[in-house]
Formats: structure tokens, C-alpha cells, sequence
């Protein structure tokens, strides 16, 4: 899908989740992803030969992880100047939700998850530049304040600016993105574990737990109750 220039038409997750035959798919801080039951390598392996046969695969680069269980497959642009969702995305989706039930493999939305650590931090630019060597990441799409790993396999890396130093609380968090769908259940668990609601001021993109100790961790959101965000 091009805009009228030609160009390919990036879109937002809302408009994503909004487009009729992606009920197998859910969007989160890492694109829209889908995760389908295989049960067993064999049938997991049938289906990446599937897909890798799709005309037009090889644009909308899709990232497959293959494992025993089942097979996610993960939908994202990554550019020097972009990182996110296409219109290009939308047919592929379809094929490939159309390719795993010719073969019998459902769809699990529940199973897709991404996880950020998030770290405030004074001196933003330096500290940034330290975790960019330590872990070989690169910037995501020219952004001073993310950090992706180009093998497109570790936890991306988020920078908050602080404006003032914060005694007596956590300097890095983890940020765990899940489907719209699953939002409520993963806090409810994680308050009956012993967390505690610390704030919900931009719920539903986005909550602040913490644990019994006071570590915190936000729960994300991306593009279907609220407004589109890259947090």
C-alpha cells in the first residue's frame, strides 16, 4: 500500500487493529505480532517455509521465531528514519493468518508480549552512549533516546530524562507492552501476586506498578483503547 506520492503509507497501530481480518494479530511496542500453537518443530518449520512462499514476503520482513511450541512472527519497519507499522503490513498479515489455518495452526494472541527497559537518566546523551557500546545496539531510527539491537533479537532500551535527581526511587524500570485484550488480566495477576497500583493517570495506554519491594514496572498499551504511543 503506497500513499498518492508512491510512497509506502505508514500507518499507526489503531488503524491496524481497526482493518478487518487481523483478529490474529495484536500491536505492540515492537509492531504487530502474531503467535500461532504448533505443538511440535515439524509443524512450526511447515509454516516459516509457507510464509518465507508468500509473494511479496521479502518487503514486508517479517521476523520469525520458531520454537518447539509454537511459531511468532513479528511485522515492523526498520529504517534510518522509521520504525513502525506499513499499510504493506496489512496484506501480509493476511496471508500469513491464511497460510497457518490451511495448516491447521490457530492463532494465540495471548501468547504476544514485548518487554523495554526503561532508564531515567540525568546526563541522558552520555548515558545513552554507554549502554549503545556495552550492548553494540544502534539508534532506533535516529532517535537519541531509544536503543534497538540490530539482530532484532534483545529488549529495546528506552531513556527518560530526569530533571532532577529522585532519592529513594528506581533509576530503570522494565515496560511490558501486551494486546489490548490482555491489559486487565496481567495487572489483576500481578496486583494478586502482591504488586500495587502506583499510578494510573494515562491508563488505559499506560499503568505504573510496582512490587513489594517498590520495584516498578509500567504496562503498556499500544494503539487500541488510547491514542497511538511509542512508550
Amino acid at each position: 500500500m503506497t500513499d498518492g506520492e508512491g510512497k509506502v503509507e505508514r500507518i499507526r497501530p489503531q488503524q491496524f487493529h481497526e482493518t478487518s481480518g487481523l483478529e490474529d494479530w495484536r500491536v505492540v511496542g515492537e509492531g504487530a505480532c502474531a503467535y500461532f500453537r504448533t505443538g511440535a518443530l515439524t509443524s512450526g518449520a511447515r509454516l516459516v517455509q509457507a510464509i518465507s512462499e508468500l509473494p511479496g514476503v521479502g518487503d514486508g520482513q517479517p521476523d520469525i521465531d520458531l520454537r518447539h511450541e509454537g511459531v511468532t512472527v513479528r511485522l515492523i519497519t526498520v529504517s534510518d528514519d522509521y520504525y513502525g507499522l506499513t499499510g504493506r503490513h496489512i496484506e501480509l498479515a493476511r496471508q500469513i493468518s491464511a497460510v497457518a489455518r490451511a495448516l491447521d495452526l490457530p492463532a494465540d494472541p495471548s501468547m504476544v508480549q514485548t518487554v523495554q527497559v526503561t532508564v531515567d537518566a540525568l546526563a541522558r546523551a552520555d548515558v545513552v552512549a554507554f549502554w549503545r557500546a556495552l550492548l553494540g545496539y544502534q539508534d532506533r531510527a535516529n532517535s537519541g533516546e531509544d536503543l534497538i539491537d540490530p539482530r532484532r533479537r534483545g529488549a529495546p532500551f528506552y531513556f527518560q530524562q530526569m530533571d532532577a535527581p529522585r532519592p529513594q526511587r528506581n533509576r530503570l524500570h522494565v515496560d511490558v507492552w501486551v494486546p489490548y485484550d490482555q491489559a486487565e488480566a496481567r495487572i489483576a495477576a500481578a496486583l494478586a501476586a502482591g504488586g500495587r497500583l502506583v499510578n494510573d493517570a494515562d491508563a488505559p495506554s499506560n499503568r505504573v506498578l510496582a512490587d513489594p519491594e517498590g520495584n516498578e514496572a509500567c504496562v503498556g498499551v499500544a494503539g487500541w483503547t488510547g491514542p497511538d504511543s511509542s512508550r
